[in-house]
């Protein structure tokens, strides 16, 4: 497919990076990170959503990449049902940012239909002791346990009307096949699928990023959206991304690009060194040019960053418009 020709999404930011700008009790982490709010603020979750929707995304994720029907019953107190129910009231409340946005922004919003992406972060997460970001857990939680743990998350966004799944932040090869395989209970659903890589290479638990990709994509074709990366230095991304495709030039998996702003977490001091960070959106460019089709941020990314991702994704669109109108044929 000519490059001018494939759609490009741009995703949403960090959203307990934006909901910190709403409020003031502590996200990082407390058990259940952001999650937590769909209970105790909903009102500031909506807030976060429209802040993302004013900077122009054309996908919006629930906030539930943290959330869970032990950890909402653990930490909120909450029954096994409305721990269900509240999962869906992410959704819903997603969709009424979407609907108080279309309102305050009028007819300028009307030909613009915002997709709800259902946020489903790894297995993990729930253990709140760091193994989401190495995937140690797979070593001794075997395949059937983690689809029990996510299918009836998956269960609830899908039933509360989610446009699209976005499996997330998934640090080993063994989970995006338990997660892709589970997929297809859901036979109507389609999804992306995003890995947290260590390094230009690897994925954190350690295997070949491109390897893990490919071999995800080959399990559910049909389902899969995309493939790609997420909450990492934007600095990897294109040693990971580039020439996945190059002996697919018919037939390219589509590419997922959420990096977080590069700066690095201290136990003590919280996030530091944004000022020798490279701007995300210096990268947007490089990453379309090498066919990524959904790019966006991730932790300590801000609906700011999000205007000026979308202003170079709008930019790039525009240069390959013009290039095709003068007769080129340009291709990835």
């Amino acid at each position: 497919m000519c490059a001018v020709e494939k759609e490009i999404f741009v995703v949403d930011g960090g959203f307990a990076t934006q909901l910190c700008t709403h409020v003031n009790d502590p996200i990082d982490g407390t058990p259940l990170w952001s999650a937590g709010f769909l209970c105790t603020n909903p009102n500031a979750v909506i807030e976060t959503h429209l802040d993302f929707l004013r900077a122009g995304v054309d996908v919006l994720m629930t906030n539930t990449y943290q959330a869970s029907i032990g950890g909402f019953m653990k930490y909120l107190g909450l029954s096994k049902d409305a721990s269900y129910q509240l999962i869906k009231t992410a959704v819903n409340l997603a969709k009424l940012a979407c609907s108080l946005y279309a309102t305050e922004a009028g007819s300028s919003a009307d030909a613009h239909k915002v997709l709800i992406a259902g946020a489903i972060g790894p297995y993990g997460s729930a253990l709140h002791d760091c193994s989401e970001y190495t995937g140690s857990y797979v070593a001794h939680v075997s395949p059937k346990e983690m689809a029990d743990w996510h299918r009836p998350r998956i269960q609830a966004l899908v039933e509360a009307g989610v446009d699209i799944l976005a499996f997330e932040t998934i640090p080993a090869q063994l989970e995006g096949e338990v997660l892709v395989q589970l997929l297809k209970e859901f036979p109507e659903q389609k999804a992306w699928l995003s890995f947290s890589c260590k390094d230009e290479f690897h994925t954190c638990h350690g295997e070949k990023f491109q390897h893990v990709a490919r071999r995800c994509w080959e399990i559910n074709p049909s389902q899969l959206v995309a493939v790609g990366v997420n909450c990492l230095s934007p600095i990897y991304v294109s040693p990971l991304i580039r020439g996945i495709n190059t002996d697919r030039p018919d037939n390219p998996i589509p590419l997922v690009v959420c990096p977080n702003s590069g700066e690095t977490y201290d136990l003590q001091r919280g996030w530091i060194n944004r000022d020798k960070c490279c701007p995300v959106e210096n990268y947007v460019q490089e990453w379309l040019n090498l066919g990524v089709t959904y790019v966006g941020g991730c932790c300590r990314t801000y609906a700011a960053d999000i205007v000026k991702i979308k202003e170079e994704v709008d930019k790039w669109k525009s240069e390959r418009k013009s290039i095709k109108l003068n007769g080129h044929d340009w291709l990835n």
